[in-house]
């Protein structure tokens, strides 16, 4: 026994064991496996996120949160990364912070199905906090559905609340309230609910009746009322984004006075605008993140560099805002420009990040639009300007996609290793499918149908790691044509060896013929 070694635990082992433990639910397991890793490699961005993932299932938000964050400062460009702070946020009841995120993931990685469906999730659920009175149909004054559950569950202590209450004291609550302007820049499109219930108070006929259930309508409608004061005051001290447009003005007020203010409040109200224009575009609201983005940049140009510091930055920050505000509305030619623009004032000021941003911005219209070649023009010229190996397996990738659309199979097939080799040096499953499936493509246009088959087995593998259904039953029916296109070159290839095989025969049993015959015409003459 004291001869025996230990078995070593590697950092993969742990990896290994915590993933299939996960995926047994046996999540508090997992978490042991996934500590002792990142013992072993701290800092791991894959490790975080499975532990990530962990903690949520766990119901512990919080350390989830601090996870994904975790990973995202190693790489802010980590796509797992952004889903998982996505749907931590969203989880935790953050939906515009969440919905943010997915539009990040979703410009990183457009080709990922996850990040379009959690963008739908919470727009649907901003939409469920906030109401959609277009919804809400009343047919008859004896049918009032429209009051949620929390109201019909509540009502009978509002009742009894307002039997004790004084008549006199109960008006006066009812007209104690704030400026309907401020109230409805609070509640949004609640805002017209509420006055339609404070309409309904006034019809006494109705208030006296009684729903079906045998409730009171006068103590439907008051319950609906306080709940729905409840969340404008919530909303007041919380100050969602969607209710910043009273503070937003205030700010619009303070630069119009002047530019007195320190550079400190500047870089704040600055801030805060450019996440309103980010958060715009997240929404789908394009136009107004891009009147709002060419707003904020003649104010920008009108300061001093004193005043705002990073004043370059931010000018060629907000080109590419336009530029994308842009290319979502379908102006091609104008996304164009603005990315160009920052491409120019990144070079003129050295800004080697912004100028990465610009090529990769610009390399996308280019491809959107079909010139796949000043494509690979523009993202060649980026390739030195990477900072992961993440980036680099996307952009070999997208290069080596566009030499295939343009019919340049050899050229794509050498972007596709380059992008799988890089992707197995950042340990991407993901990326290392789509770069495995990129060659395979490449192989099947230069008939290499035999090679082709066993990539699109390896990727085949890798998409039940992912798990990707819909990846799965893509490249199981490529299989099934490069199979096809395989068997039918084999039979090809064998009728015309036997056919080559059949005239050597002819030729040779003619060539034994002639020789007989010029024997015995010999033969004839001697």
């Amino acid at each position: 026994m004291a001869g025996e070694e230990l078995p070593v635990v590697s950092f993969g082992s742990l990896m290994t064991e915590g993933t299939t433990l996960a995926r047994r639910g046996q999540h508090d397991k997992a978490l042991g496996c996934f500590n002792d890793a990142l013992k072993l490699r701290a800092g791991d961005k894959h490790c975080l996120i499975t532990r990530s993932k962990c903690f949520l299932k766990l119901g512990d938000t919080e350390n989830s949160l601090k996870d994904a964050e975790a990973s995202l400062q190693i790489d802010n460009t980590f796509s797992e990364g952004l889903y998982q702070k996505a749907e931590t946020l969203y989880t935790m009841g953050d939906f515009e912070f969440a919905l943010v995120f997915y539009h990040r993931g979703r410009r990183l990685r457009p080709d990922l199905q996850k990040f379009q469906l959690g963008i739908n999730k919470a727009e649907e659920a901003i939409i469920n906090c906030i109401g959609n009175p277009s919804s809400v149909k009343l047919e008859g004054k004896e049918e009032l559905c429209f009051v949620s559950r929390q109201a019909e569950l509540q009502s009978k202590k509002a009742s009894q609340k307002q039997q004790n209450k004084p008549k006199d004291q109960k008006d006066q609550k009812q007209t104690k309230k704030k400026s309907p302007k401020t109230e409805q820049q609070l509640l949004g499109q609640l805002y017209a609910d509420k006055a339609y219930l404070e309409k309904l108070l006034k019809d006494e006929d109705l208030m006296q009746s009684s729903t079906r259930q045998g409730m009171k309508v006068m103590d439907l409608v008051l319950s609906g009322i306080s709940y729905l004061n409840q969340r404008r005051d919530f909303w007041q001290q919380q100050k969602p984004i969607y209710a910043r447009v009273y503070e937003r003005k205030l700010l619009r007020q303070r630069w119009a006075r002047g530019r007195k203010e320190k550079p400190a409040d500047i870089a704040r109200a600055i801030a805060k605008d450019m996440e309103d224009i980010e958060l715009s575009l997240a929404r789908g609201s394009a136009e107004e993140s891009c009147r709002k983005a060419e707003r904020l940049l003649k104010k920008i140009q009108a300061w001093s560099e004193d005043e705002v510091p990073n004043k370059n930055e931010l000018i060629g920050n907000l080109h590419s805002c336009i530029g994308n505000a842009q290319l979502a509305l379908g102006q091609m030619e104008a996304a164009l420009r603005s990315h160009k623009m920052d491409l120019d004032c990144a070079r003129q000021h050295f800004l080697t990040e912004a100028m990465s941003r610009a090529l990769d911005n610009i390399g996308h219209v280019y491809a959107r639009t079909g010139k796949f070649q000043q494509a690979i023009n523009t993202w060649e010229e980026k390739i030195p300007l990477t900072l992961s190996s993440l980036e680099r397996a996307w952009l070999f990738h997208e290069i080596g996609w566009c030499y295939l659309e343009l019919d340049k199979a050899e050229v794509a097939q050498e972007y596709g290793q380059m992008s799988l080799e890089s992707a197995d040096e950042e340990g991407d499953v993901e990326w290392q499918l789509h770069a495995t499936v990129l060659v395979a493509q490449a192989q099947v246009k230069l008939k290499d149908y035999r090679s082709a088959i066993l990539n699109f087995e390896k990727a085949l593998e890798k998409a039940k790691l992912v798990p990707s259904e819909a990846a799965q039953n893509g490249i199981i029916a490529a299989l099934d044509n490069v199979s096809k296109s395989f068997i039918a070159e084999l039979n090809k290839g064998h009728k015309d060896e036997m056919a080559s095989s059949r005239e050597d025969r002819l030729f040779s049993s003619e060539n034994t013929k002639t020789t007989t015959e010029n024997g015995e015409e010999k033969e004839k003459r001697s």
